[in-house]
């Protein structure tokens, strides 16, 4: 017994030098105190793409496309309305869900290791949930499945990006942000056109949306090198008081530019959900396409934004790691995005929404490929990176949330030609509260 005890401290021992070795040499990986291997390097960017792609894609399907065709089945609802409304419920699930696994993934001490248990677990709720979302038309009924479908997507993103902070060496890691974030822009594209396929059968469209969903947790967890055991490091204990402070977000005087941070991505994301929510209705009600010529303009600009998504994301993460610089890109990226969204304001046409494509496309991956990493790089405390990651990925939540709503608000009120321009204005702001930030080059 005393040799187990023995031995453990002395993992643990080894486990803080790791930490502090890679703390002074970005190519150490905090895990192990050493380079990575090319196997390893390849395995984590292999892991982080086909992540991103996977969600990304089953999401993409039913958030697109198949999700605002079935609001239409829903007898005694207003289709528009209603994007806002469950838009808004599980965008607050999501933002529950990512603090609180986060902060749960930094508390386990699996043999199997903190992050890996809950990322296998939220791939099968994820999954499940949503494909039973398309299973419904009771509308109290599908928010309820969207929202336990929120809480399964946020287990697996939450302890997944916290490997970042805790595995990969923080002098490749805008080049491993980027492969998620390609994975993710990339994901958004496939998902649409397969969506587009489904838009005639929606029941078989979610089930492949679930399918996917589902594979993406699992890939992931395989194709990652495998994370050593958390069992040697000291537990927490505590009363349940004592769990709830831990969710305690970091204090304001020591944090400024992680709040920035908070703010900006809050903001940008606010800006892309308005648009890619509303994607279809833009498209049908704006433009005003019919549902078979919608399906053909939805593949096209999916097509196009996954072209634009492979050649940002691919450049940007690598070009960020050799000039050792994440503001410039994402500023870069935001302005990029905010001219996009004005193409289809400005050219209400089949053309205007390929311009959004191109050129939004192109900012929001080179924004999605950085701005990961330049999250982790204000992070105040490496040992609550999950927890901290978490809030900080509530501005994507947040975002989520409160985009749809304030697109259904406005066009329900006021109309498009208002929408457009509140969007490239959040965009805009969002930059500015990454310029401002003073740590991170």
């Amino acid at each position: 017994m005393s040799e187990a005890i023995a031995s453990k401290e002395e993992r643990l021992v080894r486990y803080n030098a790791n930490i502090a070795a890679a703390d002074k040499d970005p190519q150490l990986s905090p895990e192990t105190g050493k380079p990575l291997s090319k196997v390893n390097t390849i395995r984590f960017g292999a892991g982080f793409l086909l992540f991103g792609v996977l969600w990304m894609s089953g999401l993409g399907i039913v958030s697109a496309v198949l999700l605002p065709m079935h609001y239409k089945t829903i007898e005694g609802a207003d289709p528009d309305a209603l994007v806002g409304i469950v838009n808004a419920f599980t965008a607050v699930a999501s933002l529950v869900a990512n603090l609180m696994f986060g902060n749960f993934s930094d508390r386990s001490r699996s043999r199997f290791g903190r992050r890996t248990p809950w990322i296998v677990f939220g791939a099968v709720l994820g999954g499940v949930t949503l494909f039973l979302t398309g299973t419904t038309h009771n509308a109290v009924l599908l928010t309820i499945f969207y929202c336990a479908c929120m809480f399964g997507l946020n287990c697996m993103i939450a302890p997944l990006v916290a490997v970042l902070s805790d595995r990969v060496p923080s002098g490749i890691r805008g080049t491993m942000s980027a492969f998620y974030g390609a994975g993710s822009t990339i994901g958004t594209p496939i998902g649409t056109m397969i969506g587009a396929f489904f838009i005639e059968n929606l029941t078989a469209g979610f089930a492949v949306a679930g399918v996917l969903m589902f594979l993406g947790g699992i890939v992931a967890v395989i194709i990652l090198p495998k994370e050593q055991s958390a069992d040697f490091l000291p537990r927490e204990e505590g009363s349940f008081k004592d769990v709830l402070v831990s969710f305690r977000p970091p204090k304001f005087a020591g944090a400024h530019d992680f709040y920035k941070a908070f703010a900006g991505r809050f903001c940008m994301l606010m800006s892309y959900q308005m648009i890619n929510v509303y994607q279809l209705y833009i498209i049908q009600n704006y433009i005003g396409q019919s549902v078979k010529e919608s399906a053909v303009t939805v593949s096209v600009v999916a097509m196009l934004m996954m072209v634009m998504s492979l050649v940002g994301s691919f450049i940007s993460g690598p070009v960020s790691d050799l000039i050792g610089r994440r503001k410039a890109p994402v500023v870069v990226a935001s302005v990029l995005f905010a001219i996009g969204i004005a193409m289809p304001w400005l050219i209400p046409s089949t053309l205007g929404m390929y311009l959004f494509a191109g050129i939004a496309g192109l900012g929001y991956a080179v924004y999605s490929a950085v701005d990961q990493a330049l999250l982790v790089d204000v992070l105040p405390n490496k040992e609550e990176a999950g927890k901290d990651l978490g809030i900080l990925n509530m501005g994507t939540t947040l975002g989520q949330m409160c985009g749809p709503v304030i697109m259904s608000t406005i066009v329900v009120s006021l109309g498009y030609n208002f929408a457009f321009p509140t969007a490239i204005a959040l965009a805009i702001i969002g930059c500015f509260f990454i310029m401002a930030i003073k740590k991170v080059k």
